[in-house]
């Protein structure tokens, strides 16, 4: 008996050793899936924009319909997205089909999931295309290259801190909506010191953001790791990505605010 005792404790000990073995790795590929379709998303929104972009603007006088700077011209596809009401559709779309996300996503399929992210990430890239008309590109490259360095940084402070980031979650979301709330406002009011508040506000809770949403990425996984739930850990993957891929879209949108070269 006293035999059995001594060696049930080392067998138990080998067998979690093992479980977590098989966590750490199923962890691994868990976040790797994340980042993988967030980066996916991430390209389908950049060429969404440059292909929009593209066929908005003319240097051939013949082919515009109105002239938006030096030799640079606006197609009547350009004037259509952007000088007509059709502007507002594009820019409050990407939030309606964010809440529609949220909605849907518990009886949609994961392909289906995940298809729907992708036409989000096109619907993001066709909203964003107008900053390739008011920025220049090199300065839109160098934003998104600095906005990836923190983004990296930040992702993997949060997923490497022994720090429970949980506590900030609330206060970051309130920033959120303060955020939606007076930007909708400054749409009316143009006001450039309110721009620039929310712009430097905007920075530091989406750099906050990415930090805890990484976190938060990880710990569920934890949570769920044995329940064998393919399909759960498939959307809660996209879900997670598309957490990661808001925080720096927005974060990119607002150091470009300050980086940003107009032409």
């Amino acid at each position: 008996m006293a035999d059995y005792q001594t060696i049930r404790p080392s067998g138990q000990t080998a067998g979690v050793g093992a479980r977590s073995a098989d966590i750490d790795a199923g962890l691994r590929a868990h976040m790797n899936k994340v980042y993988g379709l967030m980066s996916v998303a991430m390209l389908i929104t950049a060429l969404a924009a440059w292909a929009v972009a593209g066929l908005a603007v003319t240097d051939v006088p013949s082919q515009a319909v109105a002239q938006i700077g030096d030799h640079t011209y606006l197609t009547s596809f350009g004037s259509a997205i952007y000088m007509s009401p059709l502007k507002w559709v594009l820019m409050f779309a990407p939030l309606v089909m964010v809440f529609a996300f949220g909605a849907l996503i518990p009886r949609l399929s994961v392909a289906a999931a995940q298809l729907f992210f992708y036409v989000f990430a096109a619907a993001m890239g066709i909203s964003l295309s107008s900053i390739l008309l008011v920025f220049t590109g090199a300065s839109v490259v160098t934003t998104f290259l600095v906005t990836a360095i923190a983004f990296a940084s930040l992702s993997l402070y949060g997923y490497t801190t022994k720090k429970d980031l949980s506590a900030m979650g609330t206060f970051l979301m309130m920033g959120v909506i303060g955020l939606v709330v007076a930007s909708v406002i400054n749409i009316f009011l143009a006001s450039s010191a309110l721009a620039f508040a929310i712009s430097a506000i905007g920075v530091l809770v989406f750099a906050g953001l990415t930090a805890y949403d990484t976190q938060t990425i990880k710990n569920t996984y934890l949570q769920h790791a044995e329940s064998g739930d393919s399909e759960w850990m498939g959307k809660s993957a996209i879900m997670g990505a598309l957490n990661l891929y808001l925080d720096f879209i927005n974060m990119f949108m607002f150091l470009l605010q300050f980086l940003g070269d107009r032409r």
